[in-house]
């Protein structure tokens, strides 16, 4: 019951003794690399998320290993690429074919595994990528199947054909499904964020995150770890007995006793696992939805059967029930459908994971845009989304689009002064500032060509008569998307930057814009084209 405190211990004196302090975990660390890095990810992720997470998970952190282990190999395959002198598109599809190998290895499920890399790493794919990400599964699988002995891979053997009858009742589970996922997203992070904002040495806040987890762990003792064992167990529907060490559920029947112990399972699997990773450990919720996903099938298939109306398998609604949670969590239907597919060893329950998954996507997409572990990252324009557009503006930094070579002219001078800047000047747009800095307006070419030519007005009309306020303004931090917004809705040519305290910095052009971002759609073409 002290492993999970001794766990959560050594990861934080590692991570602060070895790695700052402060280290980038799991998917979203993947797909930030994909998007700010240039796929490049830094060598030392080739090995601290299998150091840290196994220590973690293994002294009982209530998380998964199948988040470490794709940022473990997509760091492999983008420092392979960094030797070969590969180049981007090059990396992130290397960076893919580590992650595919990856969760094909651990759940020895090729197709999932490709599928995986597919739906959450790479937001295009072109087809020619389907055959190194399928070389890359093949042999992960293989390497898992030679290592490994077969009893250690994590697969099941159904007992029951799907029988269409059930229909109804697994749309019911689908429903559900959604409604947990967005359940254990939210508390996951709450709990997370909460221990994570504790302003208190670090070494203090794994005790005390252990303490937690060890009190949870009496009263629900399959949430130590990543609880794979008891997943075999619900999945095959021999979950008949547990260890009740507060005498709580002796008080109900044995089979209503299981249907809380299950129920208590389901909603406090997330709390589990946020305290561990806001106590410091590393891990991540593949494992955990996988987890919660067949408790909520079990519980729900055993809560239908009490009633004694009705008998459905209660195997079989675990293993979809796996599905809809892991596709409801992590924002992965196909690959939760493939996943449990191949660990079932066959296509038999495939119409109702198709459903179930489905279901549990479109409720929770329905109420977040994003996965919880991308979401900030998506909000903030620091990874890539299925949005091509947006993903091409992203790569775009608004200080190499800047032009800063533009003349201005002061608020207190006159159009005289104005002119002698015209003629000094190949621009035909100019900047007007206070004599503190402060940008007020600007002046086009256009706008003032009659009032030039009229000699005698030169002394008399002040810059002030002359100027205009533009459209609208780009702040130097915005998102190159919402610049584009600013020049669709303004029609303009040229908009000005300014920094956080109102000063000129330069003007950024739509032409010069768009040629970048035509560059940049011009360069994504197949990596086997031959030029």
């Amino acid at each position: 019951m002290l492993f999970p405190i001794v766990g959560l211990v050594i990861t934080n004196l590692i991570v602060n003794r070895f790695f700052g302090g402060f280290i980038e975990k799991g998917i979203a660390m993947v797909l930030k690399s994909i998007a700010k890095w240039s796929s490049f990810i830094p060598f030392k992720h080739t090995y601290l998320h299998v150091l840290t997470s196994s220590i973690t998970v293994g002294f009982g952190g209530s998380l998964g290993l199948e988040a470490p282990i794709v940022a473990t190999g997509s760091s492999i395959g983008s420092n392979l690429s960094r030797v070969a002198d590969l180049n981007y598109h090059e990396r992130t599809l290397l960076i893919a074919c580590g992650a595919s190998a990856g969760i094909s290895a651990v759940f020895n499920a090729p197709i999932a595994g490709v599928i995986f890399a597919i739906e959450i790493l790479l937001t295009e794919t072109i087809i020619s990528y389907f055959i190194p990400l399928i070389i890359s599964s093949v042999l992960g699988a293989l390497c898992s199947k030679i290592i490994l002995n077969e009893e250690s891979l994590f697969n099941f053997i159904l007992k029951q054909s799907f029988d269409y009858n059930n229909l109804p009742f697994y749309i019911g589970l689908g429903i559900l499904c959604g409604f947990i996922s967005l359940y254990y997203a939210k508390l996951f992070k709450t709990t997370e964020i909460a221990m994570h904002h504790w302003d208190i040495h670090k070494v203090l806040k794994a005790i005390i995150g252990g303490i937690f987890l060890l009190t949870i762990y009496f009263v629900l003792p399959p949430l130590f770890g990543e609880g794979y064992q008891s997943v075999k167990l619900v999945a095959n529907n021999t979950f008949d007995t547990f260890s009740d060490n507060t005498t709580l559920f002796s008080n109900f029947s044995s089979e209503w006793g299981i249907i809380l112990f299950a129920l208590l399972i389901v909603l406090f699997k997330p709390i589990a696992a946020g305290i561990t990773m806001g106590s410091g450990g590393n891990g991540g919720n593949f494992a955990p939805s996988l987890f919660t996903g067949s408790f909520l099938g079990f519980l729900f298939s055993k809560t239908i059967n009490a009633f004694n109306y009705f008998n459905i398998p209660v195997g079989n609604f675990s293993l979809v029930g796996m599905a809809g949670l892991l596709s409801g969590v992590m924002y992965c239907p196909l690959t939760s459908i493939f996943l449990i597919a191949e660990i079932t060893n066959g296509y038999e329950l495939f119409i109702p994971l198709m459903l179930v998954s489905s279901i549990s996507f479109f409720i929770v997409k329905s109420y977040e845009p994003y996965s919880m572990e991308t979401k900030k990252l998506a909000m903030e324009g620091q990874i890539l989304t299925q949005h091509k557009e947006k993903n091409i503006l992203s790569a775009i930094s608004l200080e190499s689009m800047l032009q800063d070579k533009y003349d201005t002219i002061g608020f207190d001078k006159n159009l005289g002064d104005l002119v002698q800047l015209i003629k000094q000047s190949d621009k035909n747009i100019f900047a007007v500032l206070e004599k503190s800095g402060k940008f007020v307006g600007i002046i086009e070419i256009n706008d003032v060509k009659q009032k030039i030519f009229q000699i005698e007005k030169y002394k008399n009309t002040p810059i002030k008569a002359v100027y205009k306020k533009p459209f609208a303004l780009i702040n130097i931090h915005e998102k190159m998307n919402v610049v584009m917004e600013k020049f669709d809705i303004s029609n303009n040519w040229y908009l000005p930057v300014l920094d956080d305290e109102k000063h000129f910095v330069g003007f950024i052009s739509k032409t010069k814009l768009f040629n970048k971002y035509r560059e940049i759609l011009s360069s994504q073409t197949d990596i086997y084209d031959i030029e």
